[in-house]
């Protein structure tokens, strides 16, 4: 039984944990290093775009199941990574604390996501190419060992 892909608030497919026996994909994976950093790449992409929407390094956090330290450096690290910060964050208060994308942060990760979609369009013909090569039960569907 196949179960419905799993989509965020702009409607845009999240990545499942799937099974082995599920067909092979292929999922191009790009991070932006700066010396001995790594500046910007899909995990951080991701911190950023749950950062917009709950507005907090804390709830982003913890959505991506990791923890809020480990969340906060990723974003010190980004932000000095840039020219300008990625995010902007207030400490806690009366009304608690909060994190916002900067115009930097919002470009950066569109430009991301950009550079995601043309790599996924540009290495199609050769994908294809590789798939005909995988063990066939793959290309089958089958579950079935490989022989």
């Amino acid at each position: 039984m196949s179960q419905p892909p799993i989509t965020d608030a702009g409607d845009r497919i999240m990545k499942r944990r799937t099974s082995p026996a599920t067909l092979p994909a292929l999922h191009p994976r790009f991070r932006i290093v700066c010396g001995k950093e790594i500046a910007f790449g899909p995990g951080k992409a991701d911190l950023l775009e749950l950062i917009a929407e709950t507005g907090s390094i804390g709830k982003a956090a913890s959505r991506m199941k990791m923890s809020y330290m480990r969340a906060w450096t990723l974003v010190q690290t980004m932000n000095q990574c840039f020219n300008k910060p990625l995010v902007l964050a207030t400490h806690g208060g009366e009304g608690g604390g909060g994190a916002e994308l900067t115009e930097t942060g919002r470009q950066i990760l569109a430009l991301y996501r950009q550079l995601e979609t043309k790599s996924a369009t540009a290495t199609q013909i050769t994908w294809k190419k590789m798939q005909l090569l995988l063990w066939s039960g793959f290309n089958a569907g089958s579950t079935g060992s490989k022989k």
